[in-house]
């Protein structure tokens, strides 16, 4: 007798989010600004664990939880975007389903307000995974869900001034070109596990601020800042550059899956040894398919969010929330 949907077990749902990590001191951020930070992780929550409760897909969760971060000024993504060195906006962003292993990407985008939702386009209305540049915005031409905007559609005073702060510290110091440790201010992600048992995973970010020649980091490099299969499923957040000589995501991944390490001690071991062990910083968040989360990071702070199988839920900034 075959088994119909209804009658196939239902899994624990789960869901975690980051908003990025990197040089968050407790003295630095004032209470307004924490109380904002921690309500928009909230809505991140809130926007993907309603899909999940509807019995929605992971993929639709990871998509509603990252747009809704790209949607706030205090994260690097979307509208919180850092600028590069010339003054403008340069937005790179994935997706990853993890029981099929379909994924899209796009980079170096400057005209699209939701990045991760033109990624996860590339993923299913066209042959290809990654598209950069003018090619992504002319793809993105042919897709009418696709919001357009004017790049300056995303400056803040807040990032301006960030940009400000790091030119003038590349103008005193001449070794700020190469020593970057620090000087980014995150990314955003998503991972969720849905009620199918399967996962997904999303990331989207504005790169470095000041980055020159069209510099990408990890975040739209599969297997770099963003991953998922059956068992497992990760983004990141930190200097890119590490994440992507490390294969982070994947490497967190493929230890639970060919190692049999649990998710916990996989992602501690990638992101609190094997990147600073290379001069590199930053964190990750990371679900396996029972429903258990990691949030490891090697710097002062993290912006991140939950919501586990049992229905738990939180949001921290720091190391010792």
């Amino acid at each position: 007798m075959t088994a119909t949907a209804q009658d196939r077990p239902v899994s624990p749902t789960a869901l975690v989010i980051h908003g990025g990590a990197g040089v968050i001191e407790r003295a630095d951020l004032g209470a307004d600004d924490e109380r904002a930070i921690r309500a928009a992780l909230d809505a991140a929550l809130d926007a993907g664990q309603a899909v999940l409760a509807r019995g929605g897909s992971a993929l639709d969760a990871v998509e509603a939880a990252v747009v809704a971060l790209e949607e706030s000024p205090r994260f690097n993504a979307g509208k919180g975007a850092v600028y590069n060195a010339e003054g403008g906006h340069e937005l790179d962003a994935s997706v990853m389903e993890g029981h099929t292993r379909r994924a899209g990407a796009v980079a170096g985008v400057t005209t699209v307000r939701n990045p991760i939702r033109l990624a996860r386009a590339v993923m299913e209305h066209s042959p290809h995974v990654m598209l950069i540049g003018e090619g992504a915005e002319a793809f993105a031409d042919a897709q009418p869900g696709i919001e357009r905007v004017p790049n300056d559609w995303f400056d803040t005073e807040t990032r301006h001034e960030q940009l400000k702060k790091a030119q003038q510290r590349e103008r005193d110091q001449a070794q700020a070109a190469t020593d970057l440790k620090g000087k980014y201010f995150g990314t955003v992600g998503a991972v969720a596990l849905d009620a199918q048992g399967h996962i997904a995973t999303a990331t989207s970010t504005g790169g470095m601020t000041n980055k020159k020649w069209g510099r990408v980091g990890d975040s739209p490099i599969v297997g770099a800042g963003t991953w998922a299969d059956d068992r497992c499923g990760v983004s990141g957040t930190g200097w890119g550059e590490f994440f992507i000589r490390n294969a982070v995501a994947h490497d967190i991944c493929a230890r639970v899956a060919y190692r049999g390490d649990t998710l916990q001690a996989a992602a501690d071991e990638v992101i609190m040894k094997v990147v600073p062990e290379l001069g590199g910083d930053g964190g990750a968040i990371a679900l396996d398919r029972d429903g258990n989360i990691a949030m490891p990071f090697n710097t002062s702070g993290m912006y991140r969010g939950w919501v586990k199988p049992d229905g738990s839920r939180g949001t921290a900034i720091f190391r010792e929330d």
